[in-house]
This record gives C-alpha cells, structure tokens and sequence, in this order.
C-alpha cells in the first residue's frame, strides 16, 4: 500500500478480469479524446472561475468560455474550444498511433522524426477547433512545433532534440498508445515513451511521459486497481516526478469526491509545479529543467483517479473541473480510467466523435493489431535470444 493511502482506495474495477485487450485499448483512447474534449472550454481557469462561469460544477459537454465570441475572444481566439471538439492532446494521440501503424514495431525518438514531424508538416486532416481541413502543424502549440523546427529544420539528433524545449506536459499528453503497446508491461512502456520523448521534451517533461505510458500499461494488468496504477508508477518515477505523485496521491486518498478535493490536491501539487498560482502569467522560472519539479498534470490525473476508485466520469469531471491544463489532466485520467475497464460514458462519446468528425473508435481497432503484432514479435526475438544465450552456456541448469 501508498504510504497514507486509505484502504477504502482499493477496490478493483468491476468485472475487470474478463476486460480484453481490445477493450482497454478503445477505452483507453476513446475516455482520453472524451476527457480531452470535456476540459478544452475550461483549460486555463480556476476552479472557482468556472463554478462562477457555469453557474455550478461541470458535469458534461458544454460550450465555449466566450459564448458565441468564441472567434475573436482573447486569449482562446481562434479556436472553438467546447461543444465536444477536442483540442492537440487527441490529434497527437491519433499522430502516434498513426506511426505505430506505418511502422509495426516499437518505436524510438527516430520514429518520431521519420515519420511524426512528416505526419504533421505535410497531411491535411479536420481540426475541429478551427472547424476546417488543415495541417495539424497550424493547430499545436508552441512546445510542440518546436519538433518541427529542431527536427525538420534544425537536422537534431533525435535523441537530443528535446532539449532547450519548453518542459511542460506536450510529450507526455499523447503518450497513452505507447502504454497500450506495451499493456501489462510498466517498465516496457516507461523505456519506449522515454526514447520517443527525448525527440520533444527534456527533464521532467520527459519523465512525465514515460510515467504516463507506464500508468497506462500499469492498468492492463489483470486485477489492476488505482493502488497498483500508483505503485508502479512509483517504482519507475524518478525524482521530483515521484515525489509529486506520491504526495498528491497521499492526499487524493483522503476523499471520494472531486469538489472537496480541488483546493487540497492543488496545494499538494504547487510545490513541485513551475507555472505557478496564475496559469496564465507563469513565474519566471516555470517550465525549465529541474530534478525537483514536476509537471502539475500527471499527479493530478493520478490524484483523480485514486479519489475516484477509477470510474471513468468521476476521474473526467474532477480533472475537467480542477481548471488549469484540465483538457491534458482529464486526457490523462480518461486514459487510465479507461485502460481499467471502467466504461466510458457512451453519450459523451457519441456527441465528441460526432462534434469533432472523428472516428474515436478506428484508432483503438488499428492500435490492437498493431500491439498484438508486437506481441508476437517480441516473442520471437526473446525466442532468438534465449537460443543464443542458451548456445554460449548461458543457462545454468536447475536441480
């Protein structure tokens, strides 16, 4: 058990054995995209601005912060954020799976810049916050064209590209497919996402996204519960990534629902978060390396996913409605939540595919096959190497 973690905490997902494979990986991504698309008309305000703003706690899709102004409003102009539209956390989600599907294989930080930075310089593809066909390069933000311009333009090792670049959530937000690839396999997931990342992010940005795909992988294993999603994650993070998860999950324990925990998870969290109390005028220091920092995200995901005991809405509601980068803390939680087995609420589903023009459902169905695939040929190369080993007297003999 979590040092401080109460027992009522531990529970596992209801008939989660019998959950297959294909059912955590739709889930996963599908309660990712809805999570995403849940927060995206509240990222950047506080708690207290959005109960003010909606008249109450949100508890489903609503619309855009600035109502029908939505085009000109500052500082969200000119994206549509609300009505079930989800914003650069999915479409990089659907990027990834995208280079897992060309490649069929595991990836490194090579892959990202052979195939990702391509991806998003050169193939139209609907934005549904812009409501127009458009190079996903023109919707992501600046820490993620930095890929563009290191890997593209600047020719940078791949390996090496991520530093210098702005250290916040960008790698770790499309990270759950990596996860998935590797589900039952926490430290498989961890040393995939940490080769990918280092193409985009350095330090704990990087961190994150490796602990991520963990979470994700952590989930798949059979009778998996938030504890044991937080225990491995804790055995792989390193410094102040570990330390934050391990302090805002302390506190999550203490509660089973989101409202009474939004001012305590926030405070467990803002030692280790650079940005700062006004996400949107961060310290001078925010966003640079550091061994003991975190990004606010993660932990707070894993937060609401203890507080919860999983449930997918729960998990959802309590990141969408903790304000600040909610659209990534919901992503996060409706990616673990779903990679649990707990069912993503299918109305939400149904008005995000519909709103944003995207299948959520075809991603998970290529991303199956392409990890049973892996599967398969990891097997064969343990195979091959157990062979070899075995020739040169590796293997000592039991008894």
């Amino acid at each position: 058990m979590i040092r401080g973690m109460k027992p009522k905490q531990l529970q596992t997902i209801p008939n989660q054995p019998e959950t297959t494979l294909e059912d955590r990986i739709t889930g996963a991504l599908v309660g990712a995209a809805v999570g995403d698309a849940l927060g995206g008309p509240v990222e950047g305000y506080s708690p207290d601005q959005i109960l003010e703003r909606h008249g109450g706690r949100v508890h489903g899709i609503v619309g855009p912060w600035n109502g029908d102004d939505w085009r000109t409003a500052r500082p969200i102009a000119p994206y549509h954020k609300g009505d079930g539209h989800v914003t650069d956390d999915t479409l990089m989600t659907h990027a990834l799976i995208r280079v897992y599907a060309k490649v069929r294989d595991h990836l490194d930080a090579y892959a990202i810049a052979d195939h990702l930075v391509p991806d998003l310089m050169t193939n139209p593809r609907w934005i549904p916050e812009l409501e127009a066909e458009a190079l996903p390069l023109h919707r992501l933000f600046l820490a993620e064209k930095w890929l563009v311009a290191r890997l593209h333009y600047g020719h940078a090792d791949p390996r090496e590209a991520g530093v210098g670049n702005i250290v916040n959530c960008g790698a770790a937000m499309y990270m759950a497919p990596v996860g998935l690839v590797n589900a039952a396999n926490p430290a498989g997931a961890y040393a995939e996402a940490l080769d990918i990342a280092s193409a985009h992010q350095s330090s704990y940005g990087r961190e994150a996204a490796a602990v991520f795909a963990a979470a994700v992988a952590a989930a798949c294993v059979p009778g998996a519960n938030p504890d044991s999603v937080v225990a491995a994650c804790l055995a792989l993070a390193k410094d102040g990534t570990r330390t934050a998860i391990e302090r805002v999950c302390e506190v999550a324990s203490r509660y089973s629902d989101f409202e009474s925990a939004l001012v305590p998870l926030r405070e467990a969290v803002a030692p280790y978060d650079t940005v700062g109390p006004d996400y949107r005028s961060p310290s001078l220091d925010a966003r640079r390396p550091s061994r003991t920092r975190a990004i606010e995200e993660l932990p707070v995901a894993l937060g609401m996913l203890v507080l919860s005991g999983g449930d997918s809405r729960h998990a959802v509601l309590g990141s969408v409605n903790y304000g600040r980068d909610c659209d990534s803390i919901a992503t996060m939680a409706g990616a673990v939540a779903g990679a649990l087995g707990s069912p993503v609420p299918q109305d939400w589903s149904k008005t995000v595919s519909e709103a944003s023009r995207l299948d959520l459902w075809e991603p998970a169905t290529t991303l199956t096959e392409v990890t049973r695939e892996l599967f398969e040929r990891d097997i064969r190369r343990r195979r091959t190497h157990e062979a070899a080993f075995t020739e040169i007297g590796g293997m000592r003999c039991s008894g």
